[in-house]
């Protein structure tokens, strides 16, 4: 029984090293089933030890257009556009909060949400990246389910946890936030802790095994 345990688990560990998702290239299309996603992601211990904030630099503008990462996030997710005048003063507007299921007039009452959150990104393996790579990862808008706007409450309340302790108090939602974790987690080939794990192979089972499309940024 202990040898077809450890082949098992060998056999686990080779899933995930040769997994299309875990293999692909940066810049390349794949389109997979969440549950084939969340089977690839490693499962690791993690830590937090070294960081900081700071270490992630953000809100950049990064194609100098005058917006600086937090107002391109507002202007492409805005229900109803705010009017913009000069280096990117945004005012009025509508917007819509999937967390909380909740509308906004106005960005004040907006925070922009790194659906990853920078420590938990940290934790899963950012903490060995260059500083370029997590600038990249906190300022990521080729992905449109990276960064999310939603009410400054809910993204508080939320603050640095992983869906073992904190999910959408819109129910309705939780299934698109669990497939977006996944994917997020994919994209930036972060890894999972073993409580994570269970909160997602738990949402898995509530959620359908919806094809996801995304491209690897590292």
């Amino acid at each position: 029984m202990r040898i077809l345990s450890t082949l098992a688990a060998v056999g686990a560990a080779l899933a995930t090293l040769i997994s299309p998702a875990h293999a692909a290239a940066p810049g390349t299309t794949s389109t997979l089933p969440v549950r084939s996603l969340l089977d690839a992601l490693p499962v690791k211990d993690e830590t937090r030890s070294g960081y900081e904030r700071d270490a992630f630099k953000h809100w950049v503008d990064a194609d100098a257009d005058g917006c600086s990462t937090r107002n391109e996030v507002l202007l492409e997710e805005a229900v109803n556009a705010p009017q913009r005048s000069g280096r990117c003063t945004l005012t009025g507007g509508t917007w819509y909060s999937p967390y909380d299921d909740t509308y906004v007039d106005g960005a004040r009452g907006l925070d922009i949400d790194h659906l990853v959150p920078l420590a938990e990104a940290w934790d899963s393996g950012a903490g060995a990246w260059t500083a370029k790579e997590r600038e990249a990862y906190a300022n990521d808008l080729d992905d449109s389910r990276a960064l999310i706007a939603v009410t400054a409450r809910s993204n508080r309340s939320k603050a640095d946890q992983d869906p073992a302790t904190w999910q959408p108090p819109a129910e309705a939602y939780r299934c698109q936030y669990f497939t977006d974790w996944v994917t997020i987690k994919t994209r930036w080939k972060l890894s999972i802790d073993q409580a994570e794990q269970q909160a997602l192979n738990q949402l898995a089972q509530d959620c359908p095994n919806a094809p996801v499309t995304f491209q690897p940024a590292r």
